[in-house]
């Protein structure tokens, strides 16, 4: 959402400031993009089961990942054509993807950890992500 606000601002302010906007969504998107993964990558290791997403397609975490995948192209393909890639410009787009990757990994690793998969099955449907039942 921030990224989104970021870039709201941007097409407010007019075509001059909009490539400056598109690099300080960078990191943002970067981040949430970096979140995603790793929540498809619980669910595809077993560590993690989650509801379908919208119309059934996928689940929620693979959906977020899809929309963020597309969110970070563009933000990426904004950052390219504002032009000007002096040292200056280069240098301060990767540090952005950096802060990104940095944002992620402190997302990730100050979450709460997750509850111990339960002993016996679930009593409530499948609403919002949760370890998975094994039985025994």
């Amino acid at each position: 959402m921030g990224v989104v606000a970021v870039l709201g601002i941007g097409a407010l302010s007019g075509q001059r400031h909009r490539g400056v906007l598109n690099l300080l969504a960078l990191p943002l998107a970067v981040a949430g993009f970096g979140v995603a993964a790793f929540h498809v990558f619980l669910e595809l290791t077993g560590k993690l089961e989650c509801p379908a997403g919208v119309m059934g397609i996928g689940t929620s975490p693979q959906q977020s990942l899809a929309a963020l995948s597309v969110l970070l192209v563009l933000v990426v393909v904004g950052v390219v054509r504002s032009g000007n890639f002096g040292d200056f410009h280069l240098l301060a787009a990767v540090a952005a993807v950096v802060l990104g990757l940095l944002l992620a990994w402190g997302s990730v690793l100050s979450s709460p950890p997750m509850p111990p998969a339960p002993t016996k099955a679930y009593e409530t449907p499948l609403d919002m992500c949760r370890p998975p039942f094994h039985s025994q």
